[in-house]
C-alpha cells in the first residue's frame, strides 16, 4: 500500500475532516545510466568551484541571485526557510467554481486525498457527492515541502482528487509566444461540416486501458535485441502535411476510412465499469433529463447532439447542448403521445 505524502486537514465553510495525500501516477520512463564510451565506467556529477576545479562539499553551498554581471546577492538556506510559508497542514477552499472553467493548461500534477480515518468517511462523501452533483471544483492553497500550491479539488467516482495548479503568471499567452495563429474562425461550409462528421465518426468513449506509450516499448525492445546481439527495424518519417487545396479531398477520405474501418473492426471488449455509473448513463439516455444530461461530459453532449441532429451544436456551451438535448427529448416524447 502507497505511503501518504502529505496530511493535514479539509475546510470548506465550518467544515473540517482530517485527510491525507497520495500519488496518484507513477513514472515508467526507462532510465539509463552514464558511461563513458568504449567502457562500462559510470558517469558522476561533481559539484567544482567554476574558478578554481576543487570540489565543494555541499554544506559550503549558498544561494545565489545575479543582479549584475559577476554580482551576486548571496541567500543562505536558512533564511529562504523564515520567510517560508510555513507548515501549515490546512487545505482551505475559499471558493467553488465550475469545473469546466478551468483551463486544462491550469492543470498539474494530481493527488488522490483519502479521509484521515473511517469516522471521517461521511463528510469525505458529503463533499464529493456534492462537487460531483454541482460540477464543481474547489479552489485552495496550502503547503507541502516548503512550497505553497494553487490546488482544484475535484470529484470522481468515489474518490476526492486534488491538482495543482499553474500560477496565472506562469501560464504563458499563446498569442504572445506562437509565430502563427489562424487570423479569424472557420465559417461554416462544406469543409466545417465534414470536419465534424469526421469527428463524429472517430467518436469513442473514453477507455484510459486503450492507450499505451509505445515509444517505451520499444525503448525496451531495442535493449533487449542489443542485449541479445539482434537488428531493430527504424521508424517511419512522419507524414508530409496536407495541402490546403486537398483538403476537401482528404477529409472525404478520411470520412470513409473511419466510417469502414469502424464497420470492419472487431468489437473491443470495454473495461467493467461501476453500476452506478453506468446505471446514470442509461437514465441520462432513457429519459433525457436536464440532472442526468449534467452529469455528462461535453464532448459525450455534443456526440448525442450530432446523432440527434440539433442545429447549431458546435457553438454551443455544455449547458446549452443541456437544453437542447432536454428539449429534444422532450419533443420526442410529445410526439410519440
Amino acid at each position: 500500500m502507497a505511503r501518504a505524502i502529505w496530511s493535514g486537514v479539509l475546510t470548506f465553510g465550518l467544515v473540517t475532516v482530517p485527510v491525507k495525500l497520495f500519488a496518484a501516477t507513477e513514472d515508467h520512463t526507462v532510465h539509463f545510466h552514464q558511461l563513458q564510451r568504449g567502457t562500462s565506467d559510470r558517469i558522476r556529477n561533481r559539484r567544482v568551484n567554476e574558478r578554481t576545479g576543487d570540489e565543494v562539499d555541499t554544506g559550503d553551498i549558498v544561494k545565489g541571485y545575479e543582479i549584475d554581471e559577476g554580482e551576486y546577492v548571496v541567500v543562505e538556506p536558512d533564511e529562504l526557510d523564515e520567510i517560508a510559508p510555513g507548515r501549515s497542514r490546512t487545505i482551505d477552499i475559499g471558493d467553488f467554481v465550475d469545473l469546466d472553467d478551468i483551463e486544462p493548461v491550469y492543470f498539474d500534477r494530481t493527488y488522490y486525498v483519502a479521509p484521515g480515518g473511517k469516522e471521517y468517511t461521511k463528510v469525505y462523501e458529503l463533499l464529493r457527492v456534492a462537487l460531483a452533483e454541482a460540477n464543481k471544483a474547489g479552489i485552495a492553497t496550502f503547503v507541502m515541502r516548503n512550497r505553497q500550491y494553487l490546488t482544484a479539488l475535484r470529484a470522481e467516482d468515489e474518490v476526492l482528487v486534488l491538482q495543482t495548479l499553474h500560477w496565472p503568471d506562469e501560464v504563458r499567452d499563446p498569442r504572445e509566444e506562437l509565430p502563427e495563429l489562424p487570423s479569424g474562425r472557420a465559417g461554416r461550409g462544406k469543409q466545417l461540416d465534414m470536419a465534424l462528421q469526421l469527428v463524429a465518426a472517430l467518436g469513442a468513449d473514453w477507455e484510459p486501458a486503450r492507450y499505451h506509450d509505445t515509444y517505451q516499448e520499444k525503448v525496451r525492445e531495442l535493449v533487449k535485441a542489443k542485449a541479445e546481439g539482434r537488428e531493430i527495424a527504424t521508424a517511419q518519417g512522419p507524414p508530409e502535411a496536407t495541402e490546403v487545396v486537398d483538403l476537401m479531398k482528404v477529409l472525404e477520405g478520411s470520412l470513409q476510412a473511419a466510417r469502414s474501418g469502424r464497420a470492419e473492426a472487431p468489437a473491443r471488449k470495454a473495461p467493467p465499469k461501476k453500476a452506478g455509473a453506468a446505471s446514470a448513463r442509461a437514465r441520462g439516455r432513457g429519459s433525457g433529463g436536464k440532472s442526468e444530461l449534467r452529469k455528462l461530459s461535453k464532448a459525450e453532449l455534443y456526440r448525442r447532439a450530432t446523432e440527434q441532429d440539433v442545429p447549431g451544436r458546435s457553438k454551443m456551451s455544455r449547458e446549452q447542448l443541456v437544453d437542447a438535448l432536454a428539449g429534444s427529448a422532450r419533443r420526442r416524447k410529445e410526439t410519440a403521445a
